[in-house]
């Protein structure tokens, strides 16, 4: 390895698994679990940085700011994927939580590793996305070197915008360049600089963390339920009765009618059974409490 690399403990070489090739198939699949399960371990140590970041977005999100995703390979569609599940699992308006990937929407599907290299193409996207202060860019870089994402959160914090990093290296240029920046050091990869492999896991966690709790704060959830999802096929239904039975103590039969008559808006038709309003009672009363079920119904 030359010295450049060496500086990333991201492209150094595991030592758990040297002559990985002569393993057998189960002392692979062995290696690489031992070593999947240290990442929960390096996420934990970045609770204060995630709290940090969370605490910061909820205000933002209130007054109508986005988050928003960047990142190359496998970093960038881990950002869309987050982004992408925001909208069925808490009923976010699309375009509220948003994932840029280098390279676009076809790179989802087919890897086009050279346009991560541009600075100015990560400044475009940002510019193309209309970013102003209310705003939240988030970039995603194992290494965190990435020019594209770099030059994305340049851009954004220029703009005024609320910038974080989450990163998998101890220095780098990325997370010097951002106002929250997480660290999540996995070490290295069972296959050396596939950061796929741990790295990914460990960013996946970290945006999972973070929309979720944003999303908690905001009152899309109430107790541990899903309140505001968005039931858009028979499995969802099924889970929009159940928390409505749940919630309220009615049965299968009356919560069916209800939910059709609140148009599958399950918060709504929580409302209206616990303080016996119609629909738009209902919705009059999530506005005045920025949606907030817990304040309504106790």
């Amino acid at each position: 390895m030359n010295d450049n690399l060496n500086m990333k403990i991201t492209e150094t070489r595991n030592p758990a698994s040297e002559e990985l090739d002569t393993k057998s198939t189960s002392e692979i699949i062995k290696l690489i679990n031992e070593e999947d399960a240290t990442v929960a371990h390096s996420v934990a140590e970045t609770i204060p940085e995630i709290t940090g970041l969370v605490e910061a977005i909820v205000p933002r999100m209130r007054k109508g700011g986005r988050i928003i995703y960047v990142g190359a390979g496998t970093s960038g569609r881990l950002g869309i994927i987050d982004a992408v599940e925001c909208v069925p699992t808490f009923s976010l308006e699309p375009g509220r939580v948003v994932g840029i990937l280098a390279g676009g929407e076809d790179a989802m599907f087919r890897a086009k590793e050279g346009i991560e290299d541009s600075q100015a193409k990560g400044k475009e996207a940002i510019k193309e996305h209309n970013v102003n202060e209310l705003d939240t860019v988030i970039g995603i870089a194992a290494s965190g070197s990435t020019p594209y994402v770099i030059g994305a959160v340049k851009t954004a914090r220029k703009l005024g915008a609320l910038t974080g990093a989450v990163v998998c290296n101890y220095n780098s240029e990325l997370a010097e360049n951002v106002d929250h920046k997480i660290r999540a050091v996995v070490g290295p990869e069972v296959l050396t600089g596939s950061t796929r492999l741990k790295a990914g896991t460990a960013q996946k966690m970290i945006l999972n963390t973070i929309s979720t709790t944003v999303m908690i704060r905001l009152g899309k959830v109430y107790n541990n339920l899903m309140v505001d999802l968005k039931a858009t096929n028979a499995k969802l239904r099924e889970r929009a009765r159940g928390i409505v039975t749940e919630i309220t103590g009615i049965d299968n039969k009356e919560a069916d009618e209800i939910l059709k008559a609140a148009d599958y808006q399950v918060k709504e038709a929580i409302i209206m059974i616990k303080r016996g309003c119609d629909l738009a009672e209902a919705k009059n009363l999530l506005d005045e409490s920025q949606g907030d079920l817990r304040s309504i119904i106790g």
